[in-house]
């Protein structure tokens, strides 16, 4: 990868746009600084950090959350947005449609994408201002902030909801802008800054905080030496498993058309193990965290509830429960999802349409089944994996101290591994592209 970034910054239309992405991604990280009148920060902080599923999107977020600032729902609605508009393409025909329309129909849905993802700000910010600004806390509102508005509660809610909003559509914004101007994919690279500065807050500054402060010891270097070495070693077994694939060989016949021959050349299916990525993972932990953050958010001693201290986050005496259901949760939805990205079926009627068949399997049906039989095979590993990964790293973590235990969470860890390896291959394809531009002049 660093050969590959050397390499780029050497031609000068791909500098450009990591120059541009760069500053795109400080824009937001200055965002993420940026305070919102109203609400007590040291408040919202401590319970955004009692709050399982919030602490989980406190992290995406690089802390922006907690803090309440200007990008503080960061693009948390925007995936939301998407992930419900895939779904949806999937069992309305009428948006299907729209999927299978080229270029006109990614327009209008992300069009819908956008206006959705509007709607779940808005509805998100609603959220964290009712929820902390009526929790029962009399100092969860900054009282120089009401004064500004006549000690109106509900102007100052309705000002904190606009820009709450506000800020999550800049978010978006500037996800695209990357997309369109920088190297790309500037949603998931945004997502990649905020995991990765919420690790560099405790990895880096903090021990250099605890220097100044003159605390620093020699037990926090190795402790800090001894989570990078295991987080290097979970990173390269994510990164094999990433970047493992099944292939399947498909022969094409040769086919004369006039006076040319068309065909005969070989092929391969490439189906990963992890082809589903992090979504089981984010569909599972948002499904189990549903509980605590409804309770944690209107129940004022939920942390000392019997939930809370047996089952919440697989901790207590029937810990066992909740480690049980979100492997099964994880089972799931690794073949929910993996039914909705590979279609046997259409896979199939296509090999057949262009003249192709798998060696020793019949076309039509049988090829079908066969294909299911493997993508079947392929995923279940693959939520194995995806459920090994929901434990061991907290396990291993712990290893160099309690406070590194939550540096990356789980589908941070997959998110990392897969934004930096497609970030890699679109760097590699455009040199490629620069090369052969080279060439053809």
């Amino acid at each position: 990868m660093f050969e590959t970034l050397k390499n780029a910054f050497k031609v000068k239309e791909i500098r450009k746009k990591l120059i541009i992405t760069l500053l795109l991604l400080l824009v937001y990280r200055l965002g993420c600084y940026i305070p919102i009148p109203g609400l007590a920060t040291d408040v919202f902080s401590g319970m955004v950090e009692g709050n399982n599923f919030l602490n989980l999107m406190n992290s995406v977020t690089g802390g922006a959350l907690a803090n309440g600032t200007l990008f503080a729902l960061g693009i948390g609605p925007y995936i939301n947005s998407s992930i419900i508009v895939q779904l949806l393409c999937v069992g309305i025909p009428a948006l299907e449609r729209l999927t299978k329309q080229g270029e006109e129909g990614k327009k209008k849905i992300a069009a819908i994408t956008r206006w959705l993802t509007l709607a779940l700000a808005i509805v998100q910010a609603v959220g964290i201002v009712i929820a902390f600004g009526s929790s029962g806390e009399e100092d969860s509102i900054s009282s120089a902030a009401l004064s500004l508005f006549g000690n109106q509660r509900w102007l100052l809610y309705i000002y904190m909801i606009v820009l709450y909003s506000a800020g999550a559509m800049l978010t978006m914004w500037l996800g695209e802008r990357i997309t369109e101007y920088g190297v790309g994919n500037g949603i998931s690279l945004i997502i990649f800054l905020g995991i990765i500065s919420t690790a560099g807050m405790t990895l880096f500054i903090e021990p250099i905080r605890q220097a100044v402060a003159g605390s620093f010891t020699t037990d926090t270097a190795i402790s800090i030496i001894l989570f990078i070495i295991i987080a290097v070693v979970i990173f390269g077994a994510i990164v094999a498993v990433d970047l493992a694939e099944r292939r399947i060989p498909v022969q094409y016949a040769k086919q004369v058309k006039g006076r040319k021959m068309y065909g005969g050349q070989s092929t391969v299916i490439p189906i990963k193990i992890s082809g589903s990525g992090v979504m089981p993972l984010i569909f599972a932990f948002a499904i189990i965290s549903l509980p605590d953050l409804i309770m944690g958010l209107f129940w004022d001693g939920y942390s000392s509830s019997w939930y809370a201290q047996n089952i919440s986050n697989g901790q207590g005496a029937f810990g066992w429960v909740y480690i049980l259901v979100l492997c099964l949760l994880i089972f799931a939805f690794s073949f929910f999802y993996a039914q909705i990205q590979f279609n046997p079926d259409d896979i199939s009627k296509s090999i057949q349409q262009n003249g192709g068949f798998i060696p020793g399997i019949r076309p039509g049906r049988p090829t079908a089944a066969y294909l299911k039989k493997i993508s079947n095979r392929i995923t279940l590993f693959g939520a194995i994996f995806l459920a090994l990964v929901a434990f061991i790293p907290s396990f291993a973590f712990s290893f160099a101290g309690d406070q590194y235990v939550n540096v990356f969470s789980t589908t941070g860890i997959l998110i990392v591994v897969s934004v930096a390896l497609e970030f890699d291959k679109q760097l590699q394809s455009q040199l490629m592209m620069k090369n052969y531009k080279g060439f053809l002049k």
